[in-house]
């Protein structure tokens, strides 16, 4: 069993991979035989496989998995994962903006008892408009969940073995590796990385990458804070528009009995009933949802067991 697995998912990076595996195997030198790396080809258009082909060939320790199509970084790191063998895994980009030679840093760095470290990209050589944009999301990102760290999207993370099995990534949910893991009980850590410029291709991002990150950063909240207890996210909230709708519908049957005149044309009275069915509907969602989850989580344990000594 290798002691160091590398995953690196690629999408048309040909330009980049000769350069990239000949400084991988001259950075992974003292460990010998003992590493393995697992490029993960997420439906690939250019000559980028054939040059992974070629590696493998010549080194047994160079590993490949080619999708027939492109689904997405989730999914090559998910693939990655379940054929990665090593106590440690390591996961990177094939653009060459992440330097191999850091290896050695966040292998020292889990040594010092930490379960995943991710990397922080702090002296960023990207253009502006992609810079900016990612600071506000992880600025956004670390005060939402709490966790304080400052590039939650680096792909340079190195992992214990015992993480992946307790995370499931799939859609863009990649992002937020470091939150699942948390949300786990495991210990994260932060290492700032070298970044360099991109020498090759282009990045494969667009405006629709920030759009998903927004609508993830929701599911990511849902799964981490209420997917065992719904019925606090949607029964809170109903109960406070229920209470709301109660309290003005009283008010307006007040009025009524008092000799106010009709009430029925009022529109604070069809305001207060909207908000008391709005509210009904919520709490009838979150109950609903708490019995999804009693009766139908096919998910696994909602814990994590560190040690059994028997």
């Amino acid at each position: 069993m290798p002691e160091l697995s590398i995953v690196i998912p690629c999408f048309n990076e040909e330009g980049s991979l000769p350069e990239l595996i000949e400084r991988l195997t001259k950075s992974l030198v003292s460990y010998g035989d003992s590493y393995e790396i697992i490029f993960v080809d997420d439906g690939s258009t250019d000559a980028g496989f054939d040059i992974i082909r070629k590696a493998h060939g010549e080194d047994a320790r160079i590993k490949a998995i080619r999708f027939r199509r492109n689904f997405g970084k989730s999914a090559a790191l998910s693939a990655g994962f379940c054929e990665a063998a090593g106590e440690v895994v390591m996961t990177m980009d094939a653009d060459l903006q992440d330097d191999p030679d850091e290896i050695g840093n966040f292998i020292a760095k889990l040594n010092e008892g930490y379960d995943l470290v991710t990397g922080w990209k702090k002296n960023r050589h990207d253009p502006l408009e992609k810079t900016l944009p990612s600071r506000f999301f992880n600025t956004i990102t670390a005060k939402l969940t709490g966790i304080p760290i400052h590039d939650f999207n680096c792909g340079f993370k190195a992992y214990r073995r015992e993480v992946l099995p307790e995370i499931e990534i799939y859609g863009e949910l990649h992002r937020y590796i470091p939150v699942l893991a948390k949300q786990r009980g495991f210990r994260i850590a932060e290492l700032p990385v070298k970044h360099s410029p991109r020498l090759f291709g282009k990045s494969k991002y667009g405006l629709e990458r920030y759009i998903r990150g927004a609508t993830d950063l929701l599911t990511i909240l849902f799964l981490t804070k209420y997917m065992q207890r719904p019925a606090h996210l949607f029964g809170g909230g109903g109960i406070v528009l229920g209470g709301l709708g109660f309290a003005i519908c009283l008010y307006m049957t007040g009025l009524w009995l008092a000799g106010q005149g009709p009430i029925g044309n009022r529109p604070l009275l069809l305001f207060g009933v909207l908000l008391l069915i709005t509210g009904m509907q919520f709490i009838s969602t979150g109950l609903i949802g708490e019995l999804l989850t009693k009766h139908s989580d096919k998910r696994g344990r909602d814990y994590t067991i560190q040690e059994n000594l028997k």
